[in-house]
């Protein structure tokens, strides 16, 4: 079982608390105010009244025997770096931050947090790409460089059967599941073919998936 200390129980560090538990992961929450604290206390594994800028705070809440750290205080930047910076003199072996916009992500980058997001930028792009593709159903980005996009099929594909089309080989895409009438067909068959009214769930990277909805 993994273990995360969430620190920052906004909308963002309390949704991601509440649902790494529910993953089964061990969470301790933790934020200055007291009633952010006892909101989330019934839905992780721990939660306590602290200040990540306190390092004796950190260090009596053993930080450096969790497997991930997570900074979740994107509106205080002062707040944000301090408690970078102690989580890293405590040993921490991952982190992982919410930057409020490219500043505070270069920053927190020069400190070596191993990975910055700033949500409202990401749930933006993935958000543009789905509009701005005429053909693109749904798509989830699974990190930087990957994702699962949902489409129509491509109508060169109706009639032709997986083994054919070979698209891992030809585009560096991978059909995970396809569904048809009403129905999901997870890992299809090499000589599956593929039918008008079908819709595609294809993973690959992004260039790839960007090649496959112009097809």
């Amino acid at each position: 079982m993994k273990s995360y200390i969430v620190i920052g129980l906004g909308l963002f560090g309390s949704s991601l608390a509440k649902n790494l538990c529910k993953l089964g992961a061990e969470v301790l929450a933790m934020d200055v105010h007291s009633e952010l604290v006892q909101q989330i206390a019934n839905d992780v594994t721990h939660a306590v009244v602290g200040d990540g800028q306190d390092k004796e705070v950190l260090k009596a809440l053993g930080v450096r025997n969790f497997d991930c750290a997570i900074i979740a205080i994107g509106e205080d930047l002062a707040a944000s770096v301090l408690t970078t910076m102690n989580l890293k003199e405590l040993g921490v072996p991952y982190i992982f931050c919410k930057a409020r916009n490219e500043t505070h992500r270069k920053v927190l980058e020069k400190l070596g947090v191993d990975r910055v997001v700033i949500p409202e930028q990401e749930h933006a792009q993935r958000l543009a790409r789905t509009l701005t593709s005429n053909n693109v159903l749904d798509y989830i980005e699974l990190s930087d460089d990957h994702g699962i996009l949902e489409l129509p099929a491509p109508k060169a594909w109706v009639g032709r059967t997986l083994k054919d089309l070979n698209v891992r080989a030809k585009l560096g895409i991978n059909i995970i599941a396809i569904q048809s009438d009403g129905k999901t067909n997870v890992s299809p068959a090499a000589d599956y073919c593929v039918d008008q009214g079908d819709v595609l769930v294809v993973l690959g990277d992004t260039y790839s998936l960007e090649a496959v909805q112009n097809l």
